[in-house]
C-alpha cells in the first residue's frame, strides 16, 4: 500500500478500507484538488481533525493554534503572497521552531524526512491551515493596513485620491460645479439667441450618449453549452466586505452556499471591520463550512469598503476574484458563466454582472431605483463596453483576473466609489471590460433617508473620480486618446452635472412662463431650447429605463417611470449634499443599512439554514418575496 493511500486512510478514520481511501484519493486528484481540502469539503471533516490525524500518522507534533508569543518574523516582501505561505518560523523560549500547515504532498515529504530525522517532531509543529492563516493575518496586520492605505500612492500616485484631493482642489472643483450650471442656465440672458443651437448641442451631449446606447443591440445571454468538469474550473475567490451586518449573515451564507460551483474550488473570504464584533460573532457560527474564512480588519482610517478589500487582497488564492455585498444574492450559475466568458474572450480583464432590483413593487422609490438600475446595467454599461469607452463599474458583482487587479494596485482606499475609479484605471491601462447578463439580486432602499445617504456618497465618489483623473489632463489624454478622453468627460461629468442642470431647468420653467417667454404665438428661441433640453433629457432618461426594464423582464413597474423628472430632482438634492461633503468630509463613508429578505428569515427559522452548507449542488434558487411568483417565472433571464 502506497504512503499516499495510507495517509488518506488515516485521515478518513481507523475503519476505512483501502479501496475507499484509494477512491477518495482518485476523486481528489481527478478534480485537481489537494486531498486534504477535498476531505474537508466533501466529507465534512474539520481542518483541525484532518491535520491532527495526519500529524499522528507522520509522527509529528500537532497544535490547533499558533501561539502569539515569541519573536515572530514575517518579511514585508512576502505580504503579497500571504495566502500561499504554509510555514512560519519563530523563536519560542530558547529554541527556533516552525509551524506548518503543509498540503498533501508536503505531508508525504515531511513523513519521509521524519524517518531520517527523528528529532523533527521537536522543531516542526503541524497546525490547521485556517489557524496558520489567522495567525499570519494577525502578525501582518500593520503591514496589510499600511499596504491597503498606501498601495495607490505607491503604484499610481497621480490617481490616488488621498494625494490629489487637497483642500484647494476640492474647493476649486466644488466652485466650478456650482458656477457651471449657473452659467449654462444664465446664458440666455447674456448671449445672442443665435448661439442657442450650439448651446443646445453641448448641454444635450450626455442625453445623446444615452440615445446612442438605446440603438446598441441587446446583449445576448451567454450560457455555457457544456457543463465544465470540476477539474477544468479554476479556484475562484469571493470577497465579501461587511460592517455592522450581523442580521445579514444567515441570508448571505445561504446564498453563497448555494453557488453552483465546486466547493473545493471556492475561496470565500468575509472581510469584517474589527469595530463590528456582532458581525464577527455571527460569522463564526458558520465557519464549519471549509469554504468560508473570516479576515478581521484592524480599525484605521479611512473606514471604507475599498480599504477593507485591499486588506484582504493579498490573501486571495483564486485565478479570478469577485466582490459581493452583504445584501447580494447572485444567481447560482454566475461564476460558471463568467469563467466561460473569460475563457472565450481571453483579452477581457473585468466582467460586470447585472445588478437586478427585486423589490421594485415595494413603493415608488424602489420602482424608480429599479428602473435606474435596469437602464444602467441592461442598456448603458453594455453600450459603453461595446464602444470600448470607460465603464464605471458597479460596486458589486464585478469579476476580475486576480493578477490584473493586483498589478493595478487594487482599489483606492480613499475613494468612496472605488468601482467607478477602478473602471477609469482599467480604461487608462487599455484593459478591456465587458458586461454579463448573469444577475445579482439586490433590494432597493424603500425609505428616503437611506436612499439620500447612499446617493450622496455615490455623487461624492463620482466627483472624486472625475477630479482625480482630470488633475493631470495631459497624462489622461496620453493614456486614453481623444476618443477615450471625451468618453470620460461625457460619462463622469454627465453623472454629476446632468441632475443639477435638470433641477435648474425645472426651476427656470415657471420663471420663463411668468416672464411671458413661454406664452404667445411664438416662443422665444432660448425658451424653446430650454424646454427642449428638459423634455428631451427626461424623455431619453425614461426611455432608457423602460428599455432596461423590458430587457430585465420588469414590465410591471414601467408606469412608475413617469416620475423620473421628480426622481432626478432628488438626485440633484443629493448632489448638492455631496458637494458639501466633498469639500468638508471627502473620505467619509455612509454605510447603507440592509435588511434580510422575508423568505430568507423564514427559512432560517424553519431550520433550512443547515441545508445551505450541503456539499451537493442545489438546482436553482426559486426566491420568493411575500407571496409573489419566483423571480425566474416573472422575469426574463436577461
Amino acid at each position: 500500500m502506497s504512503q499516499a493511500v495510507a495517509l488518506v486512510q488515516t485521515i478518513l478514520g481507523p475503519h476505512t478500507s483501502v479501496d475507499r481511501a484509494l477512491a477518495t484519493l482518485d476523486q481528489a486528484l481527478a478534480a485537481e484538488v489537494d486531498p486534504l481540502h477535498w476531505c474537508a469539503v466533501h466529507l465534512g471533516l474539520p481542518a483541525a481533525e484532518i491535520m491532527a490525524r495526519a500529524a499522528g500518522w507522520a509522527g509529528l507534533s500537532f497544535v490547533d493554534t499558533v501561539p502569539r508569543q515569541g519573536e515572530a518574523r514575517l518579511e514585508s516582501s512576502r505580504i503579497d503572497a500571504l495566502g500561499e505561505i504554509r510555514l512560519f518560523r519563530t523563536r519560542l523560549h530558547d529554541r527556533e521552531i516552525a509551524f506548518a500547515a503543509p498540503d498533501f504532498p508536503g505531508l508525504l515529504r515531511l513523513a519521509r524526512l521524519r524517518q531520517e530525522r527523528p528529532d523533527l517532531c521537536r522543531t516542526i509543529f503541524l497546525v490547521p491551515e485556517p489557524a496558520l492563516r489567522t495567525f499570519l493575518v494577525h502578525q501582518a496586520g500593520p503591514a496589510l493596513i499600511d499596504a491597503a492605505r498606501q498601495n495607490m500612492a505607491r503604484y499610481w500616485p497621480h490617481a490616488a485620491a488621498q494625494l490629489e484631493l487637497t483642500a484647494p482642489v476640492r474647493q476649486g472643483f466644488a466652485a466650478i460645479m456650482v458656477l457651471a450650471p449657473l452659467t449654462i442656465l444664465c446664458m440666455p440672458l447674456v448671449v445672442p439667441a443665435v448661439l442657442a443651437p450650439v448651446w443646445f448641442v453641448l448641454v444635450m451631449l450626455p442625453t445623446l450618449l444615452r440615445l446612442c446606447a438605446l440603438a446598441v443591440p441587446r446583449q445576448k445571454e451567454h450560457r455555457p453549452l457544456h457543463r465544465a468538469d470540476s477539474a477544468d474550473l479554476p479556484v475562484y475567490s469571493i470577497l465579501v466586505p461587511l460592517r455592522d451586518e450581523a442580521n445579514m449573515v444567515p441570508q448571505l451564507c445561504q446564498t453563497l452556499g448555494r453557488l453552483d460551483y465546486p466547493g473545493e474550488k471556492l475561496d470565500i473570504v468575509f472581510v469584517v471591520e474589527s469595530r463590528s464584533p456582532g458581525t464577527i460573532q455571527a460569522l463564526h457560527r458558520h465557519l464549519r463550512d471549509p469554504r468560508f474564512a473570516v479576515r478581521i480588519v484592524p480599525d484605521a482610517l479611512p473606514r471604507t469598503k475599498p480599504k477593507a478589500l485591499d486588506f484582504a487582497l493579498p490573501l486571495c488564492r483564486g485565478e479570478f476574484v469577485v466582490v459581493y455585498d452583504a445584501e447580494d444574492r447572485p444567481e447560482p450559475d454566475q461564476l460558471r458563466r463568467v469563467v466561460d466568458q473569460f475563457r472565450l474572450q481571453p483579452d477581457l480583464e473585468c466582467i460586470q454582472a447585472r445588478l437586478f432590483i427585486d423589490n421594485a413593487d415595494e413603493g415608488w422609490l424602489a420602482a424608480l431605483f429599479a428602473g435606474e438600475y435596469a437602464g444602467l446595467f441592461a442598456v448603458l454599461l453594455p453600450a459603453l463596453a461595446h464602444w470600448g469607452l470607460v465603464m464605471p463599474l458597479g460596486g458589486t458583482s464585478n469579476h476580475f483576473r486576480l493578477e490584473t487587479l493586483r498589478r493595478l494596485g487594487g482599489w483606492d482606499a480613499f475613494n468612496v466609489t472605488e468601482d467607478a475609479d477602478l473602471g477609469v484605471r482599467l480604461a487608462r491601462r487599455r484593459l478591456r471590460c465587458a458586461t454579463s447578463t448573469a444577475r445579482t439580486f439586490e433590494a432597493a432602499p424603500v425609505r428616503l433617508s437611506p436612499w439620500v445617504g447612499q446617493r450622496t456618497r455615490w455623487m461624492k465618489g463620482w466627483m472624486q473620480t472625475y477630479a482625480v483623473h482630470n488633475r493631470h489632463p495631459g497624462d489622461l489624454l496620453a493614456d486614453l486618446g481623444w476618443r477615450g478622453m471625451a468618453g470620460v468627460q461625457l460619462v463622469l461629468l454627465g453623472m454629476v452635472l446632468t441632475p443639477l442642470l435638470h433641477a435648474g431647468f425645472l426651476i427656470s420653467l415657471p420663471m420663463l412662463y411668468f416672464n411671458g417667454q413661454l406664452a404667445g404665438p411664438a416662443f422665444h428661441p432660448w425658451s424653446l431650447v430650454c424646454l427642449a433640453v428638459l423634455l428631451l433629457g427626461s424623455a431619453v432618461a425614461i426611455a432608457t429605463n423602460l428599455v432596461g426594464l423590458v430587457r430585465s423582464g420588469q414590465a410591471e413597474v414601467i408606469w412608475w417611470q413617469a416620475l423620473v423628472p421628480a426622481y432626478w430632482a432628488l438626485i440633484a438634492f443629493s448632489t448638492v449634499l455631496a458637494l458639501r461633503e466633498f469639500t468638508q468630509r471627502p473620505f467619509h463613508w455612509f454605510k447603507s443599512p440592509h435588511q434580510a429578505s422575508a423568505e430568507s428569515v423564514d427559512s432560517v427559522q424553519a431550520g433550512v439554514d443547515s441545508q445551505a452548507f450541503a456539499m451537493a449542488q442545489p438546482a436553482g434558487n426559486n426566491r420568493q418575496r411575500r407571496g409573489r411568483k419566483p423571480i425566474r417565472e416573472r422575469s426574463a433571464a436577461g
